[in-house]
């Protein structure tokens, strides 16, 4: 096949393209980061994705038979918003079918909804319709969230760990997550790519935490001796917000917050994922936390490689 994958020089898509190449695909990458050093060489040719030119949109896609889609933003922040990146994803999917893409592949997240007051998921659930509406064949994949070694969360809860005298957790810390393996979303991705059928899936891991019992998980096999104790949820976000102004970084937003709390990390049904984060950061428990790694400074600066934790 030929595929197209949103960013491919980043986070997730760098493994999807990783994947493709792999098992003999021919693979482009719509990006934002066009002077971000490409990791495939010449393997993966990249083109902007002109958001603001649909018909240049499609004429990238053009002989294009699945596009895999991860393009997304965290959260709202000066340049780049989730409103945006939403009616830039509609026009990426209008794009799509315009330009004859046989099949799209969507990364989603658990518990979309179009009634939320969440812009997150409100958001991703507006995309959810439009990709069914589109008439074009699709997988909608719904992972919680993600860890590797390009990781945000995990990796920050470890250096968290690592530098300060204690860790709060928001509330009681009893809700729940399932964190999948960015590498066995790529396997997912690219094993729908070649089917045909309508489907959406919920992308997870093997594992189910608390909050509480993520962050007690990653001190444990870290081998550190830190306090966890539970703060109230407007505190937590502030002590987050203080120390985001030193790191130049937004580390957790309201929103983020409300969505951890009303349990939206986590579904129902069996698990996609087959890496354990039990394994994984024990494997990694050298590296894990070291460097901080910042998601604000990954949006702004579009010329610097991901670095690995």
């Amino acid at each position: 096949m030929k595929t197209a994958v949103t960013g491919a020089f980043g986070y997730s898509g760098r493994y999807v393209a990783r994947r493709l190449l792999d098992a003999g695909h021919e693979v482009i990458t719509l990006t934002n980061s066009f002077n971000r050093p490409n990791p495939f060489g010449g393997a993966v040719t990249a083109f902007p994705f002109h958001f603001d030119d649909p018909a240049k949109l499609a004429q990238s896609l053009r002989g294009v038979d699945v596009l895999i889609n991860t393009y997304w933003v965290r959260f709202d922040h000066g340049s780049f918003s989730h409103n945006q990146a939403v009616t830039n994803t509609k026009v990426l999917f209008e794009a799509a079918g315009k330009a004859g893409v046989k099949r799209i592949i969507h990364v989603s997240i658990t518990n979309p909804d179009l009634g939320s007051s969440l812009a997150y998921f409100r958001g991703k659930a507006q995309l959810e319709v439009s990709l069914r509406n589109l008439g074009v064949s699709y997988c909608i994949l719904r992972p919680a969230v993600l860890f590797g070694k390009e990781d945000v969360l995990i990796n920050n809860i470890a250096w968290s760990l690592r530098r300060l005298p204690f860790f709060g957790v928001f509330g009681d810390g009893q809700y729940k997550l399932q964190p999948i393996y960015v590498d066995d979303l790529a396997a997912a991705a690219v094993t729908k790519a070649g089917e045909t059928h309508n489907e959406v899936l919920n992308d997870i891991g093997p594992e189910t935490f608390t909050y509480r019992e993520l962050v007690e998980l990653i001190r444990r096999k870290l081998g550190l001796r830190r306090g966890v104790i539970a703060v109230p949820p407007a505190f937590g976000y502030w002590a987050c917000r203080v120390l985001g102004l030193f790191l130049g970084d937004v580390i957790i937003t309201r929103e983020e917050i409300r969505g951890l709390m009303e349990n939206r990390l986590c579904v129902e049904g069996p698990a996609l994922g087959r890496t354990r984060l039990t394994d994984w950061i024990a494997e990694h428990r050298e590296t894990l936390g070291r460097h901080y790694t910042s998601e604000l400074a990954r949006r702004l600066d579009r010329g610097t490689a991901y670095r690995s934790n």
